[in-house]
């Protein structure tokens, strides 16, 4: 695979991380994708192949969270995410998971993400 583009560099990147990450029924990995506007998280089963939990910055109950400066695109938005991520886990009795970070680098609302359900209670 030759590296042309930027999203051609973060695929090789995600391939190679998902060939040591893996979601178990115990501990589900945590995939988080963000574009230019948007974010995405979402719980994965590997073994069983199904999504357990999703939140998008599209989602017309989080879209109303969003006030002022906060928005899908932004730092504050990612951490609202997170928070909510991870109250729908709880809620599902799952506290441990995997941080997938889908081969973009741990910073900025990736990192939000991952520190906003952190302190909502997920353990990874």
């Amino acid at each position: 695979m030759q590296i042309r583009t930027k999203k051609d560099r973060r695929e090789r990147i995600r391939l190679r991380q998902r060939k040591r990450i893996s979601g178990t029924p115990e501990r589900p990995r945590l995939a988080v994708f963000r574009s230019a506007s948007h974010i995405y998280a979402q719980v994965i089963d590997d073994y069983a192949g199904r999504t357990l939990v999703s939140a998008s910055s599209l989602e017309p109950a989080l879209k109303a969270q969003f006030t002022g400066e906060v928005r899908g695109g932004n730092i504050r938005g990612a951490e609202l995410l997170g928070r909510v991520i991870a109250e729908r886990l709880i809620e599902r009795g799952i506290r441990r998971v995997v941080f997938d970070r889908g081969g973009f680098l741990y910073h900025g609302r990736v990192k939000a993400v991952a520190d906003a359900a952190r302190k909502a209670g997920l353990e990874f």
